[in-house]
Formats: structure tokens, C-alpha cells, sequence
């Protein structure tokens, strides 16, 4: 029944709060509720490599639908998979798992970034473009490279180590071409964020000692004499880099990174967690996430803890509270294991991913989960995408607001009216002019209440609406409370605007909501 009444509440925007029994905590209003989109190997999209352009963006649309469904809020994109690109990069050729052959694009032409951004930002999601930094030929076998990919130009920039070839970091000019490429990027594209994964110097092989970067070290060792310490910090001068360069282009462009699950074993440092992970980011990968976020380098961070709870060698409630004092300040959202779903003996268990979002959610510091990755999730493994969109989604959520990025509300909503007709109430309202800082409104939040309630602003439960228009239908004829807000591009919320419906008073209500 409580499933029931999460569904009517947010499709059917007709029941006010107290006519809803819930249990427990108000959900959040504000969650990053994101899901990653794969595209290497055709992982998640497109389906085959080849389809025709209308194929794909059908095929695009229809997962940003069936996600929006589910509440996701976020979509989190790999536009570069390995060295090849899904956009027409002055840098890079096409992809082949877009076109079937690196370099041709695609038939009849169409700028696929853009597509995907837009008919993301329509949908109201944000669009984070995932960038792979450093792998540059994901199968050394089977590749078939086009002449101007930049491992045939510039070779002396690559190692490969087991069947994939590798930018070799400690280059300054590698460094430099990978940030100018994402900067191309953050300049012609509407993307609200750049976003890496956990591939930066390669996971070890067994049996296979990686060195093939010692030349490299002896020619530039920057006053390291440890080449540990030296990788390290050619990692952390693209980082850097990344930061001081989207902050130059378009400075309210969020950046973030998701890391491998543990950073370093406490048995290697007493600032590690209590896990005895085999390849700890600090010592295997060389990335040192925790001085990025002290040093607020990045805007948020994602550990991708595909580990489950009570999971001996990295559990997943240590590794929660482990980040979550280590986040500095910063966003940090779970990478959760959807693909893992009812694999082993621990992930059959229904309530293991369930289980994980309720740590998640008692923990303030938490801000939300991106889900690895939509083709697992969209297969709905023993019922989660059900769980997410009947209990755990079954309210809308506000993407958190950033302040050290913005922290300037917009303008309320102007001139909000309430008509009313045999088929329900339609609320109509102008745009406001941009406030102080220039943003203008992208999307307003709808809410409803009883004639004799508060305006509890801060119970996602009161929205019924969720919307980029300036108009909002329904098919409720009862008397009530709406109030509509005005929220910017980088998700600050105005005050309200109050109207009573089914009557057409109009009049300004002063916000009552709580701190969020």
C-alpha cells in the first residue's frame, strides 16, 4: 500500500501530505541520483556498433526516459573511451563502438554530444561527460586505429602494459594534450561537469612488474628520487591542470572523479580505512584523491564501493564512513554495484543494494549514488529498479547545490495564476529576470498543500511537480495551496510564489522550509 500511495503521489500530483501515512524519515529533497552510461565495448550504449544515427538517438532517448521514470536526476556519459571521442574532436577520431570504424562519423551526420546533451537537459537531467584521461587502445589485438589516431602520430607519448597501451603520464606535453582536449570540450559543450574514472596509471598485472616508464622518470624526476612519489605527482599535476582549467573556461562547471573503492590500507597508513584491499588507489594507481579533495581540486567524489556490507576485506559500511570523513567538504556520491546484483552469494540477497541506500541515506554526508551501469540497472536484477522507483525514488529530488561553485538563488517565479475547468487546474507563471549573478532560471519546482498547512518547503513529499515550462496541469479540482519556485542551473532555489486553486487569488508567501 505505502507503493501505491508513492506512485499517486508523484504521477498522479493529487494527494497532499496528510493524506499520506508514511514511515520513517522525510526522504531527501535534494539527492544526486545518477546512473553511468558506458560506452566502451558498447556497454550500455549504443547497443551494436554501426546503428544508423536515427537508431541511436532513438535508442539514447529511450534510456534517458526509462531512468527518468525511476528518479534518476543525473546521467554520467563516457564521450571518450580511449582516445577516440563521442563528439567531432579536432583531436581525436570518432569512436568505433559509435560508428563500427574509428574515425567515420556518423551516417547521416549529427553532433552526437550535443544530442545526448540536450535531450538530457530536456528531460531535466544534469549531463556529466565522462572522460577516460589516460587509456589510449582498450584491446591491442583487436584495435583497428585510424591514421590519424594519436598513438600513430605521437607513439613516443604511449606504453602498453598487457593488451592495452597507455598516455604515459609523466610527459608534460601528455599532460597538457589531455587537458586541452577536455577544455575543447568544457568550451563548446553545455556539459554541467567533467568526470573521471578510476583508470589513471593501470591496474597491476600478476606476474607482470610495471616499469615501463622508468626512462621517463630518469629524464624528468622533478626532484623525486622515489618513482612512486613521482607518479603520484604527475597524476596530481593533471588534476591541477583539469581544475585551474574548466575554473578559467566556465567556472561553475562541477569536476569529479570516481575512484577505485579504498584509498590506502590502514596497515600503510594510519589515515587509511580499516581494509586489506589488494590494489589501494594511493600505492597501485598513483592517485592521491584524498589531497584532491583537501586541496578542493575536485568538486565531488564517487568511490565506486562494489563491495557489499559485512564484506571481509573491504566492507561497505567502513568504506562509507572512511569517506565521508575524508570528503572535506566536498560532494561525495556512492558508486554502487548494480552489476553485481544477484551474482554471488552475498549480492542474491533482495536487500543488499536496499540495505546499502539506507547507510547511505544515515549518512548526512552522503549526497547520493550513481549506479553501475544503466544495462545492469534497466535489467532490473531481483527487482531493484523497482525498489528505486516505488520506494526509494518514489519522491522527486533536487540535484544538491554546490555553494563554493554558487551560491545566488534566482528570482522568484512572476505573475503565478490559477485557472480552473472541468478537467482541473492549470498554474501558469513568467520567468523572473536573472538575478545578481546573472543565472537565470532552468527549471521551477511545483508544490501542494492542504488549505490549513504549512509551506514545508523542505518535504520533497509536498512536490508534485518537477518542471522546465511555465505551466503545470491537474486534473485535481480540489481546493488547496500551490506554491511555485524558481531554481538555477546549478540547482539554488528561490522563495515561493503562492496562489490558492481552484480560486485565482494570487498573493507572495514568505518561505517556511528548514535548512536543507
Amino acid at each position: 500500500m505505502r507503493l501505491l500511495v508513492c506512485m499517486m503521489l508523484v504521477f498522479s500530483a493529487t494527494l497532499t501530505v496528510a493524506q499520506v501515512k508514511w514511515q520513517g524519515k522525510i526522504p531527501p529533497k535534494c539527492e544526486f541520483r545518477a546512473a553511468w552510461i558506458a560506452t566502451v565495448s558498447n556497454i550500455d550504449f549504443p547497443s551494436r556498433k554501426g546503428l544508423l544515427a536515427d537508431s541511436q538517438r532513438l535508442e539514447f532517448q529511450a534510456i534517458l526516459d526509462t531512468l527518468k521514470q525511476c528518479g534518476i536526476n543525473a546521467v554520467v556519459v563516457q564521450i571518450r573511451p580511449a582516445a577516440d571521442a563521442f563528439y567531432p574532436s579536432p583531436h581525436e577520431p570518432w569512436s568505433e563502438w559509435l560508428t563500427g570504424t574509428q574515425g567515420k562519423a556518423p551516417e547521416p551526420y549529427y553532433d552526437v554530444l550535443a544530442f545526448m546533451i540536450e535531450s538530457a537537459h530536456q528531460r531535466n537531467l544534469e549531463f556529466h561527460a565522462w572522460f577516460n584521461p589516460y587509456r589510449a587502445v582498450f584491446d591491442v589485438e583487436s584495435a583497428s586505429l585510424a591514421p590519424d589516431h594519436i598513438t600513430v602520430l605521437k607513439p613516443e607519448w604511449f606504453f602498453q602494459y598487457g593488451k592495452k597501451k597507455y598516455f604515459n603520464p609523466g610527459l608534460p606535453e601528455v599532460r597538457h594534450y589531455i587537458t586541452e582536449l577536455i577544455a575543447d570540450v568544457v568550451r563548446r559543450y553545455d556539459i554541467d561537469a567533467v568526470h573521471f574514472d578510476d583508470y589513471f596509471y593501470p591496474y597491476h598485472i600478476p606476474n607482470e612488474p610495471f616499469c615501463a616508464d622508468s626512462a621517463t622518470f630518469r629524464q624528468y624526476p622533478n626532484g623525486f628520487t622515489s618513482i612512486e612519489d613521482w607518479r603520484r605527482h604527475n597524476v596530481d599535476l593533471l588534476i591541477e591542470a583539469v581544475h585551474q582549467k574548466i575554473l578559467s573556461i566556465k567556472p561553475k562547471v562541477k569536476f569529479g572523479i570516481s575512484p577505485f573503492a579504498v584509498w590506502r590500507n590502514r596497515k600503510d597508513d594510519k589515515a587509511g580505512s580499516a581494509t586489506s584491499a589488494g590494489q589501494p588507489t594511493y600505492d597501485y594507481l598513483y592517485a592521491d584523491v584524498r589531497k584532491w579533495l583537501k586541496k578542493g581540486w575536485i568538486d565531488y567524489v564517487a568511490p565506486q564501493l562494489y563491495f557489499a556490507i559485512g564484506f571481509t576485506r573491504v566492507p561497505y559500511e567502513v568504506m562509507v564512513a572512511w569517506w565521508s570523513r575524508n570528503s572535506f567538504g566536498r560532494h561525495l556520491y556512492i558508486g554502487q554495484a548494480a552489476y553485481r546484483i544477484g551474482q554471488d552469494s552475498l549480492w542474491k540477497n533482495p536487500s543488499e543494494l536496499p540495505n546499502q541506500l539506507r547507510l547511505n541515506r544515515a549518512n548526512s554526508t552522503v549526497k547520493g549514488s550513481i549506479y553501475f551501469s544503466t544495462r545492469s540497472l534497466l535489467k532490473n536484477p531481483l527487482g531493484i529498479l523497482d525498489t528505486l522507483k516505488h520506494d526509494f525514488y518514489c519522491t522527486p529530488a533536487l540535484i544538491p547545490p554546490m555553494p563554493w561553485k554558487d551560491r545566488v538563488p534566482p528570482r522568484p517565479p512572476k505573475n503565478l495564476t490559477v485557472t480552473s475547468s472541468d478537467t482541473g487546474i492549470t498554474l501558469t507563471w513568467q520567468k523572473p529576470q536573472p538575478a545578481q549573478d546573472k543565472d537565470t532560471a532552468a527549471y521551477f519546482v511545483v508544490y501542494r498543500f492542504g488549505l490549513k498547512q504549512r509551506l514545508a518547503l523542505y518535504d520533497p513529499r509536498c512536490m508534485v511537480a518537477v518542471v522546465r515550462d511555465t505551466v503545470w496541469h491537474s486534473r485535481s479540482t480540489d481546493a488547496g495551496k500551490y506554491a511555485v519556485t524558481a531554481v538555477d542551473r546549478w540547482h539554488n532555489e528561490s522563495q515561493p510564489v503562492q496562489v490558492i486553486g481552484p480560486r485565482q487569488t494570487v498573493r507572495r508567501a514568505e518561505a517556511t522550509s528548514r535548512p536543507r
